[in-house]
């Protein structure tokens, strides 16, 4: 493949990608609050639209018509900058997330994965970490107390359990021999699926990703009867919306990295026992990765919805002498289980 067609499919492959992600975020949003109503005895959305179906558009709508305004205390430029941080990290990392095995086309072998690059998951880690910057600018440029003190808590927050969250992903990478997401996947073939082989780095990554995403009953930074919203307490407009939209989108990352670290990725155990056409076979197994990336989404929500906050105290505590200490432990027993396999 030449470089201007090689540039061409990644335009392509990007393109496609952004526009699926905005309307899944989009969407995301209008299941919650159906499941939200769901969960809470209501009935949630329903006025535009049959059964409230054009509500994203009509909310984005809404946020596009808002005045801008910003604090006379604020660091202007600091204040712009945070939320395009946010949605730059967000959209940015699904481009080494693969949702199905490669497969051949007209001759050509095409892949469901923009780039599939060797340090993939180093690439998801490394763009996870900057995520709190967005935050931390957000909190300290908006010139409010409230604001800074979100923010405080989410770079303490996101620190402390990004620990937990690597050593978890070590065990990954130790049993597979691979920092490729397509490898990691194709080391769980059969039931060989990480869920299984380290049940306990499942849950760390698990916790660790709620708090990654600020999601309850980690959502701390926000804390609405404590800091009144946290760090986007001053935002609205389109910029309110672009924090609000990282963090849907921060779960559907979340939520595909769960399903290609620990659940098999696109994996249908034996299915290669069934003998069915190629092209079924791919489209079975980018079927199958996208429910359960739908019931893993669904977790995230349920959860939401379920569980009260925790205190800040018991937050740390949690993250330090809890995950950190089982995060290691499941890496001892990932060493002995390789040693063995």
């Amino acid at each position: 493949m030449g470089i201007l067609e090689l540039i061409i499919v990644s335009l392509i492959k990007i393109i496609v990608i952004a526009v699926v992600m905005l309307l899944t975020v989009s969407y995301l949003v209008y299941f919650e609050r159906k499941i939200a109503a769901w969960a809470q005895n209501r009935i949630g959305p329903n006025r535009v639209g049959p059964a409230g179906i054009f509500q994203p558009f009509a909310d984005v709508l809404k946020l596009l018509l808002k005045e801008d305004i910003v604090p006379t205390a604020a660091n202007k430029y600091m204040h712009t900058l945070a939320p395009m941080i946010a949605l730059f990290v967000a959209f940015s990392t699904f481009a080494v997330l693969p949702i199905g095995p490669s497969f051949t086309a007209f001759g050509k072998v095409f892949s469901f994965v923009v780039a599939d690059v060797n340090i993939g998951i180093l690439y998801v880690l490394a763009l996870t970490s900057v995520g709190v910057y967005a935050i931390t600018f957000s909190g300290w440029s908006s010139g409010s107390k409230y604001s800074l003190l979100g923010g405080i808590r989410s770079s303490a927050q996101m620190i402390s359990y990004e620990i937990s969250m690597g050593f978890s992903v070590a065990g990954v990478i130790l049993l597979a021999e691979s920092l490729r997401p397509i490898a990691i996947v194709n080391a769980q073939s059969g039931w060989m699926w990480n869920i299984v082989l380290q049940p306990i780095g499942f849950i760390t990554f698990l916790v660790s990703a709620f708090a990654e995403t600020n999601r309850l009953p980690f959502d701390l930074p926000e804390a609405e009867p404590e800091l009144v919203g946290g760090y986007h307490t001053e935002y609205s407009s389109m910029k309110f919306a672009a924090f609000f939209l990282s963090e849907y989108a921060n779960m559907i990352i979340s939520s595909a990295l769960i399903v290609t670290l620990y659940l098999g990725g696109w994996q249908i155990p034996y299915l290669e026992m069934l003998k069915l056409p190629a092209g079924w076979v791919v489209t079975l197994q980018v079927v199958a990765f996208i429910l359960k990336l739908i019931f893993i989404m669904f977790f995230f929500i349920w959860v939401r919805w379920s569980i009260p906050r925790f205190r800040y105290d018991q937050l740390m505590n949690i993250g330090w002498k809890v995950m950190f200490p089982l995060s290691l432990l499941n890496l001892l027993w990932v060493a002995i289980l390789a040693m063995i396999l």
